[in-house]
């Protein structure tokens, strides 16, 4: 069977996912389309021999609706006997869509592919496509007590592992000092692709640094801040929550995309192209929707049983910081060594355009791996409703 590769990878730098945000008047196909050209003219591949392309997107609807992966394709110059389809695995679409995209090439259905992702979350709002909840309504025959939001579920597994206000500041501190030092040591530029943005005179001009990185933050600054998801009747359901989930702990609302170019380790020699990492083991699990963020835990278990490594086997691992407690708390259970966690910072610092994160973090790793000289990263991401995606690369 053939092994599928990493040809390249890249993303957009962050935009704040509310009006006035750097990117908040760039359409997401022109987002996502900027991605995908630039993965056609930094490897020279012809784009008539692409066979999909398959995008990462949560709220497809308003500028997102109607396969936002097809639109972007088109939009990015691509043939149109290219196609395109997307993804919905909340907060890992893209990552999922880096597992399909591999597993196809592994299956021999595939030889070459985008695997991509997008989200502008100050055009389409998180709830914009179930603004009343009716959606998960039946979920209520299954679970009578009801679910919760995605920060009360971070406040349920503060309460569980333990973790204390300070612990999280003092972690989310740090992820911004690290996104700060890597950015100034260049860190990302391999990585971003400029987004040119048309201002209201005509003119133009580029995005290319992440705007939610803040250099400025420190532990006790965030301190400061009020907690997000305080309410009277879930602490009387829960009265083990203490409410220290606070917008500084949690990740931002950002505006991104991000895209790979994937294909079989035969078709890149073929090409004359140097694979950066290949795909050594996947795996996706099911957990508790009420923890919903724990998800994690298990996928790391199950992609490392399948690949046959241990955890000390792997030089950096990639945990999505959706919420400070997420990366803690699978931390404590695995024992790592906190520098190999999110090396260059998380989701804290960088944001979480949802669909777009599990590219975003791919491509993160795969450079740090490059930088460093690392051999094997693990990138893992909690989801909504309780799923989560893992991914084990090796780096060539």
């Amino acid at each position: 069977m053939p092994s599928a590769v990493i040809v390249d990878i890249v993303r957009t730098a962050s935009g704040r996912g509310k009006p006035g945000g750097a990117l908040s008047g760039t359409h997401p196909a022109d987002l996502l389309a900027t991605t995908i050209e630039a993965l056609v003219e930094r490897t020279g591949v012809d784009p008539v021999t692409i066979d999909d392309v398959i995008a990462g997107c949560v709220g497809q609807a308003g500028d997102q609706a109607l396969n936002i992966a097809r639109t972007a394709a088109l939009v990015a110059g691509l043939p149109e006997s290219v196609p395109g389809t997307s993804v919905d695995r909340q907060c890992g679409s893209s990552q999922q869509a880096a597992h399909f995209a591999a597993q196809g090439v592994v299956a021999g259905a595939y030889d070459i592919v985008v695997a991509c992702g997008v989200e502008s979350m100050s055009r389409v709002p998180m709830g914009t496509t179930d603004p009343e909840g009716g959606a998960t309504a039946p979920l209520g025959r299954r679970y009578p007590d009801g679910l919760v939001n995605q920060g009360v579920s971070a406040e349920l597994i503060a309460a569980r592992w333990k973790l204390g206000r300070a612990e999280l500041d003092e972690y989310s501190s740090r992820s911004h000092e690290r996104a700060t030092r890597t950015r100034a040591d260049g860190g990302f530029d391999h990585e971003i692709v400029p987004v040119r943005l048309a201002g209201p005179d005509g003119s133009a001009g580029f995005h290319d640094v992440d705007e939610t990185i803040r250099a400025s933050t420190t532990a006790a600054g965030l301190g400061g801040l009020r907690p997000s998801f305080q309410d009277d009747d879930l602490s009387a359901r829960f009265p083990e929550i203490d409410w220290v989930i606070t917008p500084g702990n949690s990740s931002p609302l950002t505006d991104g995309a991000s895209a790979a170019l994937i294909m079989s380790d035969e078709r890149a020699a073929s090409l004359g192209l140097r694979p950066r990492a290949r795909f050594h083991a996947f795996s996706v699990t099911g957990s508790d929707p009420l923890l919903m963020l724990t998800g994690v835990i298990p996928a790391t278990q199950r992609v490392l049983a399948r690949s046959g490594l241990s955890i000390d086997d792997i030089d950096a691992f990639e945990v999505n910081e959706a919420f400070a407690p997420v990366p803690l708390a699978w931390a404590r259970e695995f024992g790592v060594d906190p520098e190999k966690l999110n090396p260059r910072g998380g989701a804290i610092a960088l944001g979480h355009p949802l669909g777009a994160s599990g590219t975003r973090l791919l491509a993160t790793m795969v450079n740090h791996l490059e930088a460093t000289g690392g051999r094997f990263g693990l990138q893992t991401m909690c989801e909504g409703a309780g799923m989560a995606n893992a991914t084990v690369i090796e780096r060539l």
